[in-house]
């Protein structure tokens, strides 16, 4: 990717092998995950925070094996199988350097291990930093996207009442992962009286009157809405020193069966290019993990 723009600006091209530097590692990937995040930084709408680097990759997430460890890295060795989070990103590509990461457990399939960083570590992320208890209730706009799924389950076992705002034909899921559904077409004041807190995990709702629910802007956090912060909204990334922890506790409740991820499909990565067109118009209505 050389530019911002449409789907087509992506396309596969030849890189130098990156060496992992020290408390790095390097991973040839085997499935790298593909996010809505993803999506709108590759159309420029996020140029104000992500900015192209030379080559410009994108990806927060992949699982692969590991290939080769820097200075300090004491707990990995060539040959383990984890999973990365690259708030950086470079996900897209056969080999990527990571300093984040979580070992990959035996009964978790590749598949899922790409598509559980990065929308499990905003999950978690965002709950920590809303702070919500037992007994609050929390409004989950795209409640049943890769990031509210996760959040919703992992709320729901803390003894909060989530709110999903969902498309009516995901009425049933949202039910299934324990929240209380409403539909985006309906206004947000029409469908829930007041929140607690508001975790805007699909960045093309009504963010305004998600905060008027919240009483304000305190606990509003919105992971991909550039306009967020033009209303006082915290615009969320990821924060150093909390991801391997955040990766960790995901990983876990993955592994231990408290906690399952939307269905996935798999696509090469030489169509990564349609696979951001499918999912830009609304053909590919679910988490899509592309093979390396």
């Amino acid at each position: 990717m050389s530019d911002y723009g449409d789907p087509d600006v992506l396309s596969l091209s030849t890189v130098a092998v990156p060496e992992p530097g020290p408390g790095q590692i390097r991973v040839a990937v085997r499935f790298a995950g593909v996010g809505p995040t993803d999506l709108a930084i590759r159309a420029g709408h996020l140029s104000h925070v992500f900015k192209l680097a030379d080559p410009a990759i994108l990806g927060f997430e992949a699982a692969g094996v590991v290939d080769a460890v820097g200075v300090g890295v004491r707990d990995l060795a060539a040959g383990d199988e984890v999973a990365v989070s690259l708030p950086g990103l470079g996900g897209y590509a056969e080999y990527v350097v990571a300093s984040y990461w979580v070992r990959k457990p035996a009964g978790v399939s590749w598949e899922h291990a790409a598509a559980l960083p990065a929308s499990g570590e905003a999950a978690v992320r965002s709950l920590r930093l809303l702070g919500v208890t037992a007994g609050e209730t929390l409004l989950i706009l795209g409640g049943t996207g890769a990031v509210g799924t996760i959040a919703t389950q992992l709320a729901v076992a803390a003894g909060v009442n989530v709110v999903a705002a969902v498309r009516g034909a995901d009425f049933a899921a949202a039910k299934q992962l324990g929240a209380t559904p409403i539909d985006y077409a309906r206004p947000l004041g029409e469908s829930v009286a007041a929140v607690d807190a508001v975790l805007d995990a699909s960045g093309h709702s009504d963010l305004e009157a998600a905060v008027r629910l919240a009483s304000g802007t305190d606990r509003v956090i919105t992971l991909s809405d550039p306009h967020g912060p033009q209303i006082g909204v915290v615009l969320s990334s990821a924060i150093p020193d909390g991801i391997n922890s955040a990766l960790t506790e995901a990983m876990a409740a993955l592994a231990e069966g408290r906690l399952t991820l939307r269905p996935q499909i798999v696509r090469p990565l030489a169509e990564v290019a349609a696979v951001h067109a499918g999912l830009a118009d609304g053909t590919l209505r679910t988490k899509v993990v592309l093979a390396v």
